[in-house]
């Protein structure tokens, strides 16, 4: 998994990162959006218009949101 949307993103959904994102990975999943880990090239472009900061590299992530990695990949093994 490259990227990943954390909390912040609840509420707002911006949609900014669906409209930057190449290649189509980010579904709406509810009160937040998600992304594909299967289709995500890494290339960042949605990480950089996200108003709310929610986006980040998997590396990345804050402590207190890494449960966010958990919930982006059970939602695509459906």
């Amino acid at each position: 998994m490259a990227f990943v949307i954390t909390s912040p993103c609840i509420g707002v959904k911006d949609a900014s990162c669906v409209e930057a994102c190449p290649v189509d990975c980010i579904e709406d999943a509810g009160e937040t959006y998600l992304i594909d880990p299967n289709v995500c090239i890494d290339c960042g472009a949605c990480e950089a218009v996200c108003p709310v900061t929610a986006i980040f590299h998997e590396d990345f992530v804050p402590d207190f949101d890494r449960d966010w990695i958990d919930k982006n990949r059970a939602f695509y093994e459906r």
